[in-house]
């Protein structure tokens, strides 16, 4: 793998006495006047690991102007690097194109990028149209990678397989195929038979994390739901977050930017709605469950600084006569609360993804909880651990009464500690 910078008397000035590092999965080969902004930090950081090392350096050497570095164990043109590249800059537009998936697109020609995009909103040009865009001329014979398999049919844009034809790209990679039924292996089929090479399964675990929510629900019809709590250090369920968690970069904020609903408490929203505070984040839907009516009557004022719309779902018994004050709420009754019914109305309204929060008295999320552990309609849980000691009664409605007693497993378990809290997340698995 070859790691090229800019000219080292402004960024480098003293590069022969840096000290040696291993770098993995890092290309800057700008290609004449181009150069694109692929040496920023936060690039390098998202997927790269930086260790200091005194053996891994085989050469080092100047040539026009530019500083290169060649490690052992990486090869030129390396198809994980780019396909990394595409999931990073579709990860621009998290939050943002649901009901669609995030994508990212990456052209390269003869060893070098000349051309970027990502899908920034539904409705607007696919990634691989402002990819193309920005190559220009450059995109012919050039190869395409792509996070996401491209689309081969008419809807809010034009498809992108006649995009890819009309640029005259020799070669297609793609990070996996679309499970929408309605593209499904079809934008692969009108590549090939246009004479396009192209091949699929590239960094294909990762491609698939990116776009969870919009694979669960185009296979299960259901939104990708996720539990979230805040443990003390003796096991309660806490009404709080932690220390800077929800705000701008903290995870909470970064999570509710992720998902198109939160759902809580009638108890818990009473305080306050949720909001992140990312850089242009689009605001969760509000899911309040209520099932007593006292409840309903302390919900704070609405605002379109905080959210953009509220939806209660509650009883038919608790809803009768009552009147709600604020515009942009929506109440949903039944004649019981049922989390399989909550999500095929949250699918219905388009919704790929939502964050079930618990906090502080959760006693409305009880019954719920428990369906959605029996029944497998929970895909996700991320619990923080947060360094405080609950001298309160202890009590948690995890404590659930499952009836056949058994025991649910987790995958891909991961932690990390961020300030003094710890968090975990990981996966239910599939029974």
């Amino acid at each position: 793998m070859q790691l090229q910078t800019l000219a080292p008397s402004k960024y480098y000035p003293n590069a022969p006495c840096l000290p040696i590092f291993s770098f993995c999965s890092i290309r800057f080969q700008p290609i004449g006047s181009y150069s694109k902004g692929l040496s920023n930090s936060n690039f390098i950081s998202e997927f790269c690991s930086l260790r200091k090392v005194t053996e891994s350096l085989t050469s080092w050497r100047k040539h026009d102007g530019l500083v290169s570095i060649r490690c052992e164990g990486f090869k030129e043109n390396d198809d994980s690097f780019y396909m990394r590249r595409c999931v990073e800059l579709a990860r621009k537009a998290i939050g943002c194109t649901s009901p669609n998936p995030m994508v990212g697109c990456v052209i390269v020609n003869d060893g070098h990028i000349v051309g970027e995009g990502f899908h920034p909103k539904a409705g607007q040009p696919h990634a691989e149209v402002f990819a193309l865009r920005d190559a220009g001329d450059l995109a012919e014979n050039a190869t395409a990678y792509v996070s996401l398999e491209p689309c081969n049919h008419h809807g809010r844009t034009p498809p992108c397989t006649e995009a890819l034809i009309r640029a005259k790209v020799k070669e297609v990679v793609v990070g996996m195929v679309d499970p929408n039924p309605i593209v499904a292996s079809k934008g692969v089929e009108r590549l090939r038979d246009s004479g396009i090479y192209v091949r699929t399964g590239i960094e294909e675990e990762l491609c698939r994390r990116l776009n969870e929510a919009y694979i669960h629900r185009m296979l299960t019809g259901k939104p990708f739901t996720t539990l979230r709590y805040s443990l003390s250090v003796n096991g309660c369920i806490l009404n709080q977050i932690g220390h800077g968690a929800t705000e701008a970069g903290g995870y909470y904020s970064e999570l509710l930017q992720e998902y198109d609903a939160v759902m809580l408490s009638s108890a818990t929203s009473s305080l306050s709605f949720p909001i992140s505070k990312e850089p242009r984040a689009n605001q969760p839907l509000q899911i309040i469950i209520a099932t007593r009516p006292e409840s309903l009557l302390q919900l704070p004022v609405l605002t379109t600084e905080t959210t953009s719309r509220v939806i209660i779902f509650t009883t038919k018994s608790i809803v009768a006569g009552l009147e709600m004050a604020q515009q942009g709420i929506e109440i949903v009754a039944f004649d019981q609360i049922n989390l399989n019914i909550i999500l095929d109305y949250c699918a219905k309204q388009g919704l790929c993804s939502v964050l079930m929060d618990l906090q502080g008295d959760c006693t409305d999320f009880r019954e719920l909880l428990e369906e959605g552990l029996v029944q497998g309609l929970l895909q996700k849980v991320v619990m923080e651990v947060v360094p405080l000691w609950n001298q309160g009664e202890g009590s948690s409605v995890l404590a659930l009464k499952n009836s056949d007693k058994r025991s649910l497993g987790l995958r891909n378990l991961k932690s990390r500690t961020i300030r003094e809290i710890v968090l975990v997340d990981g996966y239910f698995c599939e029974s």
